[in-house]
């Protein structure tokens, strides 16, 4: 009995790290998608007083290429974790 709510619990655990690894995933790719649009349509426009949108655009990018890779990495894991 002790056994199979262990896996129970183990179950829904792996669920909500692999929604977690999905939404991280999809920000990532919406960061890189954001990135992309100001550094190549906005350019040169001031941000609200943030700064350059161009040098903006590059920091979301990074992020979001950084974000796009670490979810892939924990799905990998999630896939591999049996």
């Amino acid at each position: 009995m002790k056994q199979i709510k262990q896996q129970a619990v183990m179950r829904n655990t792996s669920f909500l790290i692999a929604g977690f690894a999905l939404t991280v995933y999809i920000v990532g790719g919406i960061g890189v998608m954001a990135g992309l649009v100001l550094i190549g349509m906005i350019g040169h426009q001031d941000l609200w007083g943030w700064g350059d949108a161009r040098s903006i655009g590059y920091f979301v990018f990074a992020v979001g290429l950084i974000l796009s890779i670490l979810g892939v990495l924990i799905m990998r894991i999630m896939r591999n974790r049996q």
